[in-house]
């Protein structure tokens, strides 16, 4: 199975001096292309000795301190980025012809800004997160509507659902930022950003970046 990327490239001149204005514009475009949820991304992550996995989660905030997602601390990529905060992000807009691809490292958010976030999810979606131990064995579906059902119960008197402990938003703050443009003959359009000094976890401070073009 395969078919020809006819996109018309990235204008290499036009590019802004940082990837996040770019970012910005794709997702924009990708939003106005009615796609499917365009804000999800495959989050990778990996064990201290170097075993992956991935999954696919919402991206919920960015800014040029990174990229941000919620989750269970628990749970199993919650647990790798504690043991290891190294992570890429994918991107994966299949209709235009695009992808996007963050590298970087994992720091947790302020309670604060969890705390706002989580106000607002809907209801259901806050008593969830109290009710699964995301990443953990069941017994089967009737244990896991057993669960929401007591946290329901629990929460049934309370408008302000607290945050739960366990849980919270997790910031990729990225080194590398690659923007993918399918072309002709799969000779492809691949820019990079690399963030100046990015050099192992905690390398990327600085606010420097520069650019460079990728064999696809």
């Amino acid at each position: 199975m395969r078919r020809q990327y006819r996109g018309e490239g990235i204008d290499v001149g036009a590019l802004p001096p940082a990837p996040f204005p770019l970012f910005t514009a794709w997702l924009a475009e990708v939003a106005a292309a009615e796609l499917p949820e365009p804000n999800a991304m495959v989050v990778a992550t990996a064990t201290p000795d170097g075993r992956p996995s991935t999954r696919t989660v919402l991206l919920k905030e960015f800014d040029e301190r990174g990229f941000v997602f919620y989750t269970n601390y628990g749970s199993r990529k919650g647990a790798e980025l504690a043991a290891n905060p190294a992570a890429s992000l994918l991107f994966p807009w299949h209709a235009l012809d695009r992808q996007v691809i963050v590298t970087g490292y994992a720091e947790r958010v302020s309670r604060e800004q969890t705390t706002a976030y989580f106000r607002s999810r809907p209801r259901g979606s806050r008593i969830g997160a109290w009710a699964s131990e995301q990443s953990s064995v069941v017994s089967g579906r009737e244990q896991l509507e057993k669960r929401y059902a007591e946290a329901e119960a629990g929460f049934a008197h309370i408008d302000d659902i607290p945050v739960p402990e366990f849980w919270g938003g997790v910031r990729v703050v990225p080194d590398a930022v690659e923007f993918w443009q399918g072309r002709e003959n799969r000779m492809h359009d691949r820019l990079r950003y690399l963030r100046a000094g990015a050099e192992g976890a905690g390398g990327a401070g600085g606010s420097v970046w520069r650019l460079e073009r990728l064999s696809p």
